[in-house]
């Protein structure tokens, strides 16, 4: 799974390329699709930081876990402790941050029949403020997938491992 392939049927589900307006329902399908774009970018950089990407000699089995290690509300919270994402550079802080709000989103267009309040509540989901989140995201997983090997490799091991303050 490529964050990219998200990124597309994201695209899709919201019509961007077809006239006519699309349902409420792809509309809302379309807004997780984007928060998973950005999951599932987050899940390959755990692994290729920690086990090794696809040019090393790493362990597949390996790999697939340090992949699934990744949680949702504990990377979450990571990104939301602003005191600690602000020592990282601007690409990662941007996906950091964008992480956050895509999820908030995504729980109310999976689990809120009245879900308004993630965007503007006169237009709810429409097409072009859930075309405007993809178009976020996507350019936030290019530039996160720039940033510096050093500095993902950080960001990887601090929203997948425990802090031990000891």
């Amino acid at each position: 799974m490529k964050a990219i392939d998200f990124i597309v049927t994201a695209q899709d589900l919201a019509g961007a390329n077809r006239r006519g307006r699309p349902r409420e329902t792809n509309l809302r399908r379309a807004v997780s699709t984007t928060y998973y774009a950005l999951f599932h970018c987050l899940a390959a950089c755990c692994a290729d930081m920690v086990v090794g990407g696809s040019g090393s000699n790493r362990s597949r089995a390996a790999w697939r876990q340090a992949y699934r290690a990744l949680q949702h509300g504990p990377a979450r919270q990571r990104c939301e402790r602003q005191h600690i994402i602000a020592k990282f550079p601007d690409e990662i802080q941007d996906f950091a941050d964008l992480f956050v709000d895509m999820q908030k989103k995504r729980h109310g267009a999976d689990y809120d029949p009245d879900a308004t309040a993630a965007y503007d509540p006169d237009t709810a989901f429409s097409r072009s403020n859930v075309i405007q989140d993809i178009a976020v995201a996507e350019n936030a997983i290019n530039h996160f997938s720039n940033a510096p090997v050093r500095d993902r490799r950080a960001f990887a091991v601090y929203v997948l491992l425990d802090i031990r303050r000891d």
